[in-house]
């Protein structure tokens, strides 16, 4: 199966297993809060299993992220990468991104890849 990056409207239960391994401190109201309507929760989805996922809060045409992360196993293979890519497609309304992150070797580099800019402690694109 191919790698596909869906924007999520509804949480089943696999989707609440898959999540807690990519986000265990977190708990399915975290999540159910990212499918309003000023929200979006984006997961990377391989054989019906949630890889990764970013959460955004849409505000117009800005849009910030947060919560990116990609499960430990599957990391370094272009996962997070097609994450924001094909998140940004399918969110063509914004022309202003960001993420608040603290520096970080593994994070800057990748936020780099992404073509984002750092400013101060937000990454901008």
């Amino acid at each position: 199966m191919k790698l596909t990056i869906q924007r999520l409207t509804s949480l089943s239960a696999q989707d609440l297993i898959d999540l807690a391994k990519i986000w265990p401190e977190q708990t399915e109201s975290d999540w159910q809060n990212c499918l309003k309507p000023d929200r979006a929760l984006f997961a990377a989805v391989f054989n019906e299993r949630i890889l990764g996922a970013v959460k955004i809060r849409l505000n117009g045409t800005h849009a910030e992220l947060s919560d990116l992360l990609v499960r430990e196993v599957t990391r370094r293979r272009g996962v997070g990468l097609y994450l924001m890519e094909d998140a940004q497609v399918q969110l063509p309304q914004i022309n202003s991104w960001e993420m608040k992150a603290e520096p970080e070797k593994v994070l800057d580099a990748f936020m780099r890849a992404c073509r984002f800019v750092r400013e101060g402690n937000v990454w901008k694109k």
